[in-house]
């Protein structure tokens, strides 16, 4: 991929080469990210920041992600407070917003939406989940992830053992990760999930024509053993038709500690990419393995803006002027990271 002036649409678009160019940029980000120094390669850059969904860490983050490397941001959430509200369509909307912005990162529950907004946009477009189709940036934070927990171990990203489990229908992030791992050498997926919530069957042909290995199965106990990470989500409520048709499946799939310790190896590791809801009758990760050194979901939710921030550099080519525009922090930072 030649990322300067890219859109960033789908996994689709990346090769293991891009994604390795990708990580070692948002690796170099880390000092900017942990506030050991300050940078203004982007002083008078703006980003859009559209987000017609609710989000709480892919919005704030792509936000962060753009002030840490000296941008500005313009926000727009919620349909009600658009143009669009008025019938306006997203190409106009795109054409009238590119216009104020130098790049822009969008959510939009449509499937295929982010892409038709795209086309008419003259500034690129970072896809902020569209839909149950992808979130590209939440399965690059999440290999990153990976493959910062293995480093730890000394193992690679190739011959990974995963297992997904929840909603793998509607759950976007497990769809683009799934196509992501694609990229790896003899990696092993269990998908694990009720029959009716099960990982759509093209994805599931894509990894075995692949030549890995695919276990799909509705035991938890045998999902999650003999694997190096277990991969939660949350139930998408908001794709089913009613809340009652969604509570049928709700607290199927939930992990504690005595599930942990009985079911998987000492070192599994555990990501969900939030929010886990905590509801009774949900908690698909259950707060009594807040203290489990393994659960890496907060370091995963930190690693976004790492990644956030590499792609802006990339796209908007500074990556070798970040250092340049930089000096150290001046306000207290301790115990942060």
């Amino acid at each position: 991929m030649h990322f300067p002036g890219s859109h960033i649409l789908s996994i689709s678009q990346f090769e293991r080469a891009d994604v390795d160019q990708l990580f070692a940029v948002a690796d170099r980000m880390r000092p900017y990210a942990h506030r050991e120094r300050v940078t203004h390669v982007l002083d008078g850059a703006i980003l859009g920041s559209m987000f017609f969904e609710p989000s709480t860490r892919t919005r704030i983050s792509f936000g962060s992600a753009f002030n840490l490397l000296g941008g500005e941001v313009r926000e727009t959430t919620g349909f009600e407070s658009t143009a669009i509200a008025k019938g306006e369509s997203l190409f106009d909307t795109a054409r009238v917003l590119s216009g104020y912005s130098d790049v822009i990162a969008m959510r939009h529950p449509a499937e295929g939406s982010v892409a038709e907004f795209s086309e008419g946009s003259r500034v690129p477009v970072i896809n902020g989940g569209d839909g149950a189709n992808e979130h590209p940036t939440q399965a690059l934070l999440d290999l990153y992830t990976i493959r910062s927990e293995l480093a730890d171990r000394g193992r690679t990203l190739d011959t990974l053992r995963v297992a997904m489990m929840g909603d793998l229908k509607f759950g976007r992030t497990v769809h683009s990760l799934s196509r992501l791992l694609q990229l790896f050498e003899g990696v092993k997926v269990n998908l694990v999930s009720p029959p009716e919530l099960k990982m759509p069957a093209e994805i599931v042909d894509e990894l075995r024509a692949g030549g890995h290995d695919v276990l799909e199965t509705d035991s938890l106990e045998v999902g999650i053993a003999d694997v190096d990470i277990v991969y939660s989500t949350r139930l998408q409520e908001e794709r089913f038709t009613t809340r009652a048709e969604a509570d049928a499946y709700r607290g199927r799939f939930r992990l504690n500690q005595g599930i942990y310790t009985a079911h998987c190896e000492p070192n599994t590791v555990i990501m969900h990419p939030l929010p886990r809801d905590s509801r009774e009758g949900a908690r698909e990760l259950d707060v009594d393995l807040n203290d489990n050194p393994n659960l890496a979901i907060f370091r995963q939710s930190d690693n976004g803006v790492l990644v956030r921030m590499a792609l802006f550099a990339l796209i908007l080519d500074v990556v070798e002027r970040v250092d340049d525009h930089s000096r150290p922090v001046s306000w207290y930072t301790e115990r942060r990271f």
